[in-house]
């Protein structure tokens, strides 16, 4: 059975990667019609939440598997880390509408489970790292 903290960081890094795929801008174009614009189109930073997620759910699957990190590097300071490196990259792209979405557009429901979910991974990385003390 996995420890809160693993279960946390699967599940958190698995919904941070499909949020990518979720509506980040939305709001009527000039011409009329309702648009909406994913992460995955708002940009490479969409891109690199993408692949923060992958990294998460792949470092989970590691450790699932037997494989250990070295102490110099352990596995919670990589989870904290990427889960603040994808913070970062949420809140540039809250703060700041890309250019290519209409100007009418606000913010939709898919950044802010973006944002949650990689505040759930820093969330993961510190359970794990308490528990391993």
């Amino acid at each position: 059975m996995l420890a809160l903290g693993a279960e946390l960081t699967w599940v958190s890094g698995l919904v941070l990667s499909v949020s990518s795929f979720t509506s980040w801008y939305s709001g009527t174009s000039v011409e009329g019609p309702t648009l909406s614009v994913t992460g995955w189109n708002s940009g490479t930073i969409g891109k690199l939440v993408l692949l923060v997620g992958v990294a998460v759910v792949c470092l989970a699957a590691l450790r699932r598997f037997g494989l250990e990190f070295p102490s110099v590097m352990p596995e919670p300071l990589i989870v904290v880390a990427l889960g603040a490196l994808a913070t970062v990259f949420v809140l540039i792209r809250l703060v700041s509408i890309p250019d290519s979405v209409a100007p009418t557009a606000g913010r939709s429901i898919g950044i802010w489970i973006s944002l949650a979910s990689a505040l759930a991974v820093v969330t993961a990385g510190l359970l794990q790292a308490g528990e391993e003390l």
